[in-house]
């Protein structure tokens, strides 16, 4: 085997290995209790598909590619944030949700003392 082949082997199953994880952000996407969960799988996605752009761009030596990914990154980043602003509160409606975040925190703390007590 040559090391040409043993680098097609590895890009391909990186590129597979990329495609099942894509798969299961998309998942956790549509069913995340939160919509941060939401937000945070559309993030792992885009950094996945431009992980996956830069890998064909090595496989078939094409450098065209590492600007798409490049391009890509910018609008992926754009769109997060514009998503975050969009369903994360501010202003008054932030000191609720701040409250909502802050009951919630010490549930799972309490929920993690019990744990550790039993």
């Amino acid at each position: 085997m040559s090391v040409q082949t043993a680098y097609q082997y590895l890009y391909g199953g990186a590129l597979i290995w990329f495609a099942i994880l894509c798969s299961a952000m998309l998942i956790r996407s549509i069913i995340g209790p939160r919509i941060t969960d939401r937000i945070l799988a559309i993030n792992m996605i885009g950094t996945m598909v431009i992980c996956s752009i830069l890998i064909l761009s090595r496989m078939f030596s094409e450098s065209y590619l590492i600007d798409v990914a490049l391009i890509y990154a910018m609008v992926s980043f754009i769109s997060v944030l514009i998503l975050a602003t969009i369903y994360i509160p501010v202003g008054k409606k932030r000191g609720r949700f701040e409250a909502e975040v802050r009951e919630e925190v010490l549930k799972e703390r309490e929920a993690l003392r019990e744990e550790e007590s039993a």
